[in-house]
């Protein structure tokens, strides 16, 4: 990829949902955005959109659970001042006593070891930048779990514990860890994703909740923690639809 004189963010699962928005929010904010994520062709037309309305966007194809890609990526990437570890999802809502390991595996796979990848391969780029910033879109199922969810919020409780730990292994180097736990966020595909295409029992996730987040509400708040001044950390940022009061309450109206 070419030299930038723009500072450059990496936004990972960029192909749609708050990887998307994420991508769009900082390419406003004067970022040369890299979008990657396994679906080229939709990171190819987000990249072509954005430079249309005047930003600075690359599209690269990449799979974070990949090890050889992610190093291969890494290797060519010359500059790297943010990365976003947006790449993840949910498999399955089925109780620990009949949930299918591979699924937890999948997820494990994505929303954790993806993250790792991603994170020690851009480390050197991050520390070189002299103000670098590691971006972990975890959850708030990281912070609390809810039945039927065990193999997603064990995911996230690694991407959780990743952050929190690499935070204190890097003080006083010049990189930041910052952790969103998104709630509540509808999207186009999420719970799509997680109940195999079954667009009824999808929808029945949002069903009588006024508001929803939307991506463009958490790519909105990781804009704005990255573009804290950089001695600035945001160690851990929770956001909640005002209808959800935990994993576990939600208002819905009749």
């Amino acid at each position: 990829m070419s030299t930038s004189t723009k500072p450059v963010a990496v936004v990972t699962g960029a192909s749609s949902g708050i990887g998307a928005a994420t991508a769009r929010r900082l390419a406003a904010e004067g970022y040369r955005v890299v979008l990657a994520a396994r679906r080229f062709e939709r990171v190819a037309a987000l990249a072509a959109e954005l430079t249309d309305a005047g930003g600075d966007a690359v599209a690269q194809r990449l799979d974070v659970t990949d090890r050889a890609a992610v190093d291969a990526f890494a290797a060519d990437l010359e500059r790297c001042d943010v990365l976003v570890n947006n790449a993840g999802g949910a498999v399955g809502l089925d109780p620990v006593a009949s949930a299918d390991p591979a699924d937890w595996r999948a997820m494990y796979e994505v929303n954790v070891l993806g993250v790792l990848h991603l994170t020690q391969a851009l480390l050197p780029a991050l520390r070189a930048s002299g103000a670098g910033t590691v971006v972990v879109l975890s959850s708030t199922a990281g912070l609390g779990t809810y039945e039927g969810g065990a193999g997603y919020a064990a995911a996230k409780h690694g991407a959780h514990v990743l952050a929190e730990t690499l935070r204190l292994e890097i003080v006083g180097e010049p990189v930041r860890v910052i952790e969103i736990a998104p709630g509540m966020v509808r999207t186009e595909e999420f719970s799509l994703t997680r109940f195999r295409g079954d667009a009824e029992r999808a929808a029945k996730v949002y069903e009588g909740v006024a508001e929803p987040l939307t991506a463009e509400d958490v790519a909105d708040t990781v804009g704005w923690a990255v573009t804290r001044p950089p001695h600035v950390n945001v160690d851990l940022l929770v956001l909640r639809p005002r209808a959800q009061a935990s994993n576990t309450k939600v208002h819905r109206a009749t």
